[in-house]
């Protein structure tokens, strides 16, 4: 039986195996790359949210080709406006508006 006294020692197979890993990662890369939201290919508008609710709060929009992102400074902002109405938070966590006359 010549077949059991042979060693598996070929090089050729660590690299057929390290070639099958690396398009195990080709293929994940592309698949997080077509599923982010500031793809290229997908839609022509897209607003993405990073921290909501932070001090380091940052909004991009994409908007076709022109991307524009906002930076939160941390402070309160200043400007003209009314009060519109009130917001209450029930006690399992929903949030319900309700507009002033």
């Amino acid at each position: 039986m010549r077949f059991l006294d042979e060693d598996d020692n070929d090089p050729m197979l660590s690299v057929v195996n390290l070639i099958d890993l690396f398009l195990v990662i080709i293929g994940t890369l592309m698949v997080v790359i077509a599923q982010n939201p500031l793809n290229p290919f997908t839609q022509n508008r897209v607003v993405v949210v990073e921290n909501p609710g932070e001090a380091d709060m940052r909004i991009t929009i994409k908007d076709g080709q022109e991307l524009t992102r906002y930076e939160s400074s941390g402070e309160m902002g200043k400007g003209q406006g009314s009060r519109a109405g009130i917001t209450y938070r029930l006690d399992d966590g929903r949030m319900i508006y309700v507009p002033e006359d």
